[in-house]
C-alpha cells in the first residue's frame, strides 16, 4: 500500500489485513498509524514528521525506521521479528512497548521523557535507563539480562510491585544498580 504522496492523511487504521508493505514516508500530516495484524516485514515512517502514535504489533517486521518521526510519543511494536530498534531520534517518546522481539541492545539515552518501558521477551543482555528520569513503569522480564542500571534519580516514582516493575526470568541478573536511598 503506497500512501507516500498523501500529504493530507492524518489518521490511518489498517488492522488485520494481509498487507506486506506500507509506505507512509511522505505522509507529513499523519499523526496516528495503527497497522497491527498484517504481514509487514519493513515499515518506514521516517518522513511522517507529525506522527505521534505508532501501533504496529503482530506483523513480521525485521526493520522499523522511525528516525524522522521526531514527534512520536507512543510506539508499540510487539510481536515482530525486530533485532534492532533505534529510537535515538525519538526524543518525545513517552511509551515504548517492544515486547516479544529479538532485540539484543536498546539505547534509550536520548529518551528522557520515557515513562513506560515494556521490553520483555527479547534478547537483552544489559539495559541502562539511568537517563530516563520520568520512568514510572518498567517490564523487562524474560531476557538475558546480566546488568540493569536504574540509577535515574527517580526510583521513588516506580512502585515496587509487579504491575510497575517486572524483572523476572532473567537468571543471570544478580545485581541492579539503583538510586542511593540513604
Amino acid at each position: 500500500l503506497d500512501l507516500s504522496q498523501n500529504t493530507a492523511l492524518t489518521l490511518l487504521h489498517c488492522w488485520s489485513n494481509q498487507l506486506t508493505s506500507l509506505d507512509v514516508s511522505g505522509a507529513t500530516a499523519l499523526t496516528t498509524l495503527s497497522c497491527p495484524y498484517n504481514q509487514l516485514t519493513t515499515l518506514d515512517v521516517s518522513g511522517a514528521t507529525a506522527l505521534i502514535d505508532l501501533y504496529c504489533p503482530s506483523n513480521q517486521l525485521t526493520s522499523l525506521n522511525a528516525g524522522g518521526a521526531t514527534a512520536l510519543t507512543t510506539l508499540y511494536c510487539e510481536s515482530n521479528s525486530l533485532t534492532i530498534l533505534d529510537v535515538s531520534q525519538n526524543t518525545a517518546l513517552t511509551e515504548l512497548s517492544c515486547n516479544q522481539n529479538q532485540i539484543s541492545t536498546l539505547n534509550l539515552s536520548n529518551n528522557n521523557a520515557l515513562t513506560i518501558l515494556k521490553c520483555r521477551e527479547n534478547n537483552l543482555i544489559s539495559l541502562d535507563v539511568s537517563t530516563n528520569t520520568a520512568l514510572t513503569s518498567l517490564s523487562c522480564s524474560d531476557n538475558q539480562l546480566t546488568s540493569l542500571d536504574l540509577r535515574n534519580g527517580n526510583n521513588t516514582n516506580i512502585p515496587i510491585n509487579s504491575s510497575y516493575i517486572n524483572l523476572t526470568n532473567n537468571p543471570d541478573l544478580y545485581c541492579i544498580d539503583v538510586d542511593n536511598i540513604i
